[in-house]
């Protein structure tokens, strides 16, 4: 089991993760904290407001709860804060706890919002700018990312491969509505952009997230606090496959930690290693790897497109 921790927020940083850290450390899990560098604008985050599905997901999410007041006026009412520059030190102490780190984004909500419509040099720009901190951050290049909101385009995925990164977690496999896999035997695979493949692996999410869940009614029942540990845990029962499950630090690493516990030891009691995507990518780095088209999607419960696994070419 892949843990993968996006961090957003500055918030997030500065108390999710710390608890993330306590929480893995105590069951000697592996992850990989993937971090926002930049500027916290979410307040800006509201202009989605406007898109399909989105006041459902607000609805059934309790976002002003998690994320809290402060957090969804920065970049609105009040200036974002710099994450990577305030919060440096505490970014270096999860990788003194043994905890692989790398990029999610320089500013969130302006690469989710926006990289779909945007060229290779803008993409390449905000993406170097990140690097750039993670390297001022913590003394070496970053090796892996993560995207915001699972958003990418073509030139973000050729940029990996300038960068060198081996591999990286920028999208999801297809789900169906019960949250099982769509095509189960999707996972990890590399890119073909046309006829051009791409060096890096990609390990795409394969369970859906507690905010996709929470509140929906699966199967004649409504998923809740009480019950989507054990609704996810039944997702992974008896697999002999790997996953990759992705949590967010103003999540599992705040208010809903009790569920992430509950996962933690369920996963344990399933027999599943809790790794990060490097311990991941040593596993994986010489078995044959499908290749697919890098294609868009949606996934249930949530709202408008991002990067899902296709079909593997021939």
């Amino acid at each position: 089991m892949v843990l993968k921790i996006d961090v957003d927020t500055y918030r997030g940083t500065r108390e999710g993760v710390p608890n993330l850290v306590r929480m893995l450390k105590a069951r000697q899990a592996g992850a990989t904290f993937l971090f926002s560098l930049g500027p916290d604008h979410t307040g800006r985050a509201l202009r989605r407001a406007l898109r399909p599905g989105f006041f459902s997901k607000v609805s059934r999410t309790s976002v002003v709860e998690h994320y809290g007041l402060k957090t969804l006026m920065y970049g609105v009412l009040l200036p974002g804060p710099d994450i990577g520059k305030d919060c440096a030190a505490g970014l270096r102490a999860v990788r003194d706890a043994g905890f692989e780190c790398g990029i999610h984004t320089w500013d969130h909500v302006l690469w989710q919002d926006n990289v779909a419509r945007r060229d290779a040099a803008w993409s390449s720009a905000m993406m170097r700018k990140a690097a750039a901190r993670h390297t001022q951050i913590f003394g070496t290049a970053p090796r892996t990312h993560g995207a915001a909101g699972w958003q990418m385009n073509n030139g973000a995925f050729h940029e990996h491969d300038a960068a060198g990164y081996a591999y990286a977690s920028d999208g999801r496999c297809g789900l169906n509505p019960d949250g099982t896999l769509a095509n189960p035997a999707d996972g990890p695979h590399r890119l073909c952009d046309g006829g051009q493949p791409l060096r890096h692996i990609q390990m795409p999410t394969t369970l859906p997230t507690l905010d996709e869940v929470l509140g929906r009614e699966i199967n004649g029942v409504t998923i809740g606090v009480g019950n989507i540990a054990a609704f996810l845990l039944n997702l992974t029962e008896g697999a002999t496959r790997d996953h990759v499950y992705t949590l967010h630090a103003e999540l599992e690493g705040q208010k809903l930690a009790p569920i992430f516990e509950q996962l933690l030891a369920g996963w344990q009691a399933q027999g599943y290693q809790l790794a990060s995507m490097a311990d991941y990518y040593q596993k994986i780095r010489t078995l044959p790897m499908p290749v697919c088209p890098i294609t868009w999607g949606e996934l249930p419960g949530r709202s408008g497109q991002l990067i899902i696994q296709g079909a593997a070419q021939a």
